[in-house]
């Protein structure tokens, strides 16, 4: 080699460091951009798909990804990792979100962690399976949660009485009741639809699977289910219901002993003075309620405010409690919102006289003119249920074979939002109570 070569070597050699440099840069440029976190702004300026964002965030959980819900902050974000992916499917679904470095989320992160501020992380840890009890031949229309878990793409499985009496419930992490009437009354629809083809169908096809599954009424079949679901959340099942599933549930249990359904219902009257019979201690909320024993009054009990509220529409309105993120994360992820007063909405079970909830489950939701629970919580054994007055959300009085409600209309409603913060209630990662 002669010496006049050096130079040329030398600059050959430089020249490929540089380049090896700037591969290396571009490529921890690219997985740093990749390396750092996703938020998903809950609040009412950030995000204008909240309903989409928690279908995101059960997505990610499916994907095996760890989520973190910031409860308080910013109307209840979530904070995701940050892949291509994640990025890619939040931009399919029109979901809002910032991109943060470590750094960020760490300001983030202590911020909630703070002794003063009202806010706390929570762990999401794996996607609940959900399973919906509702009757063959369901639209996703008909019921509010399977309509809002249609919009945002979370996936559950349709199950009835048969699945059910056959501990199918084990199989799944959250359920929900469709506005079932568990009580064997037919919904107490019989003034007004007793001659319609759909009211004589659904009767006899009832009946039908009663004597299927090898019981002799309709009301006898309806219990037994409600023994079953009982039974799903003592064991640690979490439960959500709305309408009429709550308290014609709440009876079934409460009358256990007796026959409460007139002739006209199951074939043969009521049992004699079964007012006094009714057995309190067995159901979930309710307590020392009055049963509507008059079959051509569409209504179940005193439980249910509907007939009583006298509300104008235009106040109709509710409010969220305020609970201590720290100290009552439970409750606190229930009520997360965008908003502190949601807009009421009737059904056949519309709310729930504050008197007769019993003192142990928490009033998480109430409407300030008279006092109506709307939104109620509570423990079971090991497990959890919900219940929510009402039958749409966004659809102040529904009736029977009225249009279903386009939730792209509403991709932000807050009152569909306390349905889905149900939803991913059971992701969370179970801690000890703070004492």
């Amino acid at each position: 080699m002669h010496t006049g070569d050096m130079p040329k070597i030398g600059y050959l050699y430089l020249r490929g460091m540089r380049t090896t440099f700037i591969i290396l840069f571009l490529f921890l440029s690219v997985q740093r951009a990749y390396a750092d976190q996703i938020l998903l702004p809950m609040d009412a300026q950030g995000q204008t798909q909240h309903l989409k964002a928690y279908g995101i965030t059960y997505w990610v959980l499916d994907q095996q990804y760890k989520v973190q819900w910031l409860l308080n902050y910013r109307g209840g974000s979530f904070l995701l990792p940050d892949t291509e992916n994640i990025r890619r499917e939040c931009k399919i679904r029109g979901v809002s979100f910032d991109v943060l470095s470590d750094a960020q989320a760490q300001q983030i992160l202590n911020l909630i962690e703070s002794p003063s501020q009202n806010m706390e992380a929570i762990s999401l840890e794996k996607a609940p399976k959900i399973a919906v009890y509702a009757p063959p031949g369901l639209q996703p229309w008909d019921d509010a949660v399977t309509m809002v878990l249609t919009y945002a793409e979370i996936p559950y499985t349709v199950i009835y009485d048969e699945a059910v009496l056959n501990d199918e419930l084990l199989l799944y992490d959250w359920l929900h009741l469709h506005h079932e009437d568990f009580t064997g009354q037919y919904g107490k629809f019989y003034r007004a639809y007793r001659m319609a083809s759909w009211y004589i169908q659904q009767k006899a096809e009832a009946e039908a699977l009663a004597s299927r599954l090898g019981y002799k009424k309709v009301s006898e079949a309806k219990r037994a289910v409600a023994f079953k679901i009982r039974d799903y959340v003592v064991g640690g099942g979490f439960m959500f219901a709305m309408c009429s599933a709550t308290d014609s549930f709440d009876i079934a249990l409460a009358a256990q002993e007796v026959d409460i359904c007139e002739s006209m219902f199951d074939g043969d009257p009521s049992s004699p003075n079964y007012a006094s019979k009714i057995d309190y201690g067995q159901t979930f909320a309710f307590t020392n309620f009055s049963l509507e024993r008059d079959p051509m009054v569409y209504e179940f009990s005193s439980i249910d405010m509907t007939s009583r509220r006298k509300v104008d529409r235009e106040k109709d309105y509710f409010s969220l409690m305020d609970y201590s993120a720290k100290w009552d994360p439970i409750p606190c992820m229930l009520v997360q919102n965008h908003t502190a007063l949601v807009k009421g909405f009737m059904g056949q079970t519309t709310s729930f006289a504050r008197e007769e909830v019993k003192p142990n489950v928490l009033v998480m939701g109430a409407n300030g003119v008279n006092g109506e629970a709307r939104y109620i919580h509570g423990i079971r054994g090991k497990g959890f249920f919900t219940f929510y007055g009402g039958h749409d959300p966004e659809d102040y009085q529904h009736r029977v074979g009225d249009p279903k409600t386009e939730l792209a209309l509403h991709p932000s409603s807050p009152g569909y939002r306390l349905i889905l913060n149900n939803v991913l209630f059971p992701a969370a990662k179970k801690r000890k109570q703070k004492t």
